[in-house]
């Protein structure tokens, strides 16, 4: 569509029904994202002025459920897209070159006839693009380039997943007009986390790219990570009263790669002493009976947080099943029970390189004492420092976001909904 005609087109409400899937039924928010597309698309057209057609896609980020630090371990996680996404406006061409700049940063370039790994392009966006293109390439797909202007709410740094959104979005928008959308929900992720591994840098797992590619609440078994067990829920807690609500604390996440590298590496040594490389292919029992022989062989840390993922692998595998069945008090119990976990097993609340910042333990104390029985909350993500995630009756949120921004500044609290679909096309 042109661009004009486009502009007109959603500011008359033509693109409304795609818009209340995505961010929710508010007359009020429909009327911010209405200005906020008509806005990215202005920004297209001082971008790129040569170009006159373009096309709308969006990707969502993603907060993390149940599953606390399973993944790494080959074990079970449930996340959720949530209504913060990434939105592109597209004009596709046969030039040989993708240019895409998001707002904030500076221009991204690839030349399509160059998708080789660039060590100099690693932890940068023109990575992961070249990365993405490089990947259906080797699918047999023929990409003949596009220009993009990309704008983003979802927080960076937030535990949210800016960049596998931002990978979803790219992904989704080669899918879509250059392979007829054959590679699908799953295998863009799968794409998604190559990119980001062998052209980024980074050597991250499937769990965010698979559930901003998705959409909805999503259940995944790692077992099998070439071909993880991928399952789609669709519980509305908008029905059921509640608000999902990320607090950041505004903690730093500088100097705690020790931290995050010691999760992992401690439940591996356990592992280890059952001559495997992961906690899930040792047998639950036969871990339990050990424990005894386990003491002095690894530190105490790393038994606790074996027991942890234990209980909450098989926590992620319950709180699915009680989404599906719909059965929102059983969801709350076990959601309880894996904060309780994580704070006391996993031990990821805080650091102790750090022992004086506290920010999520006290987000969380707080949290309790403003919302007492009628909501749950735990850790958000990796954890240490950062944000912390509760599921808020409605009559409550306003009070509870409010009390939030008064602790950790204005603006802290984010009040979020479940987001039912993942990388789109708007039409």
């Amino acid at each position: 569509m042109k661009i004009q005609e486009l502009t007109q087109h959603i500011t008359s409400g033509g693109i409304d029904d795609e818009l209340r899937v995505l961010y929710g039924d508010s007359e009020q928010v429909l009327s911010a994202q209405r200005a906020r597309y008509c806005a990215a698309i202005q920004k297209f057209a001082d971008t790129f002025p040569n170009r006159d057609h373009v096309h709308l896609y969006s990707a969502p980020g993603r907060s993390e459920i149940g599953g606390n630090h399973t993944d790494h371990q080959h074990g079970c996680a449930l996340a959720a897209a949530v209504n913060l996404d990434a939105v592109a406006v597209v004009a596709f061409h046969e030039e040989g070159v993708i240019r895409l700049m998001s707002e904030g940063y500076s221009m991204s370039e690839v030349d399509l006839s160059d998708l080789s790994v660039h060590e100099a392009e690693k932890g940068k966006s023109i990575g992961i693009i070249r990365g993405i293109v490089a990947r259906f390439a080797q699918m047999g797909v023929k990409v003949g380039g596009f220009d993009a202007y990309t704008v983003s709410d979802v927080l960076s740094g937030s535990g949210l997943s800016s960049s596998a959104a931002f990978e979803t979005l790219v992904g989704t928008i080669i899918d879509v007009h250059y392979n007829d959308c054959k590679a699908g929900e799953i295998e863009i992720a799968k794409i998604g986390q190559y990119a980001e591994n062998v052209y980024f840098g980074k050597g991250s797992g499937l769990l965010d790219q698979m559930v901003c590619s998705v959409g909805g609440f999503v259940f995944i078994d790692f077992n099998d990570t070439e071909n993880p067990k991928v399952e789609k829920h669709n519980f509305d807690f908008d029905k059921a009263g509640y608000n999902l609500c990320i607090t950041d604390t505004k903690g730093s996440h500088s100097d705690l790669t020790d931290d995050y590298v010691a999760v992992p590496s401690e439940m591996k040594s356990v592992a280890q002493h059952f001559g495997k490389s992961v906690l899930r292919e040792v047998d639950e029992k036969e871990f339990f009976a050990a424990i005894p022989e386990l003491h002095g062989k690894v530190n105490d840390r790393a038994i606790l947080r074996a027991i942890h993922f234990f209980g909450e692998n098989a926590r992620a595998i319950h709180e699915a099943d009680a989404l599906e069945r719909g059965d929102l008090e059983r969801f709350f119990t076990l959601y309880r029970q894996s904060a309780a976990s994580s704070a006391n097993l996993l031990q990821n609340l805080y650091s102790t390189t750090k022992p004086t910042a506290q920010g999520i333990p006290l987000a969380i104390a707080v949290s309790r004492l403003i919302l007492g029985e009628y909501g749950v909350v735990r850790v958000h993500g990796g954890g240490f420092a950062g944000t912390i995630q509760a599921f808020v009756p409605m009559d409550k949120t306003e009070n509870y976001a409010a009390k939030m921004d008064a602790l950790f500044g204005e603006g802290s609290c984010y009040v979020l909904r479940i987001r039912p679909v993942g990388g789109t096309r708007i039409i």
